[in-house]
């Protein structure tokens, strides 16, 4: 399975342990937990996956179940190594715009405290989204309910718009005790969360009728 290594915080080129560092390391961020993005998508890569080492606590790895008409899964990717375990996955998803009927992409992000995979393909600033979920929980301009509601591995999930670039739409959550993000191309595309959306858990059992499709440019470096 070939895949690219990258820092899960801002994308750039990353050097393995050696002699004097146990960690990799990006010399914009220090010490990260590398993301690794398979090149390719398919069922065996997919179960490839879910049977690398795993951490104290197994991350999920979300996607949505049924998919609706004309989506696919593009993209699957995970920040860790063998040492440390998985600490995050990211499963890319692409069909047509809800709203506009154009292309769009979908990144769902599950990780530990810490990583900040979640946060770069959000376009915002920090390594976790606490802040921006109690800044939403605070502003009284908002109406008081979450932004979305879906379903992650069986239970009510409530998801928070956050603020970002205005080529996405992105939202936050926690789900089985680590956060969850919703990261959708073009902004608009973000409705896709209004319509009943549920998340299955593929590292507990892998979906055989997933249809795949060719690889998502945002999870493979355009984001």
């Amino acid at each position: 399975m070939g895949v690219t290594v990258s820092c899960p915080r801002c994308a750039a080129q990353v050097r393995p342990p050696d002699l004097m560092h146990s960690d990799w390391r990006c010399d914009n961020c220090g010490d990260v937990y590398p993301f690794h993005v398979a090149e390719h998508i398919s069922s065996e890569i997919i179960d490839s996956v879910v049977r690398q080492p795993s951490a104290e606590r197994r991350v999920p790895l979300w996607c949505p179940w049924p998919l609706p008409p004309g989506w696919m899964v593009t993209g699957v990717g995970w920040a860790g190594d063998e040492r440390s375990g998985v600490r995050a996955t990211a499963l890319s998803c692409s069909g047509p715009d809800p709203l506009g009927g154009g292309p769009a992409d979908l990144v769902l992000i599950a990780e530990q405290p810490g990583v900040g995979l979640g946060t770069r393909f959000a376009g915002i600033p920090g390594i976790d989204p606490g802040y921006l979920i109690a800044e939403a929980l605070s502003d009284p301009s908002q109406h008081c309910g979450p932004h979305a509601k879906i379903k992650a591995g069986g239970h009510p999930t409530p998801l928070w718009c956050v603020k970002a670039p205005e080529d996405r739409s992105a939202y936050v959550s926690e789900a089985k005790g680590m956060w969850l993000y919703a990261v959708a191309w073009p902004a608009s595309a973000g409705y896709f969360l209004a319509e009943h959306v549920v998340l299955h858990d593929l590292s507990v059992e892998v979906v055989p009728e997933l249809v795949y499709g060719a690889p998502s440019p945002y999870l493979h470096g355009r984001a």
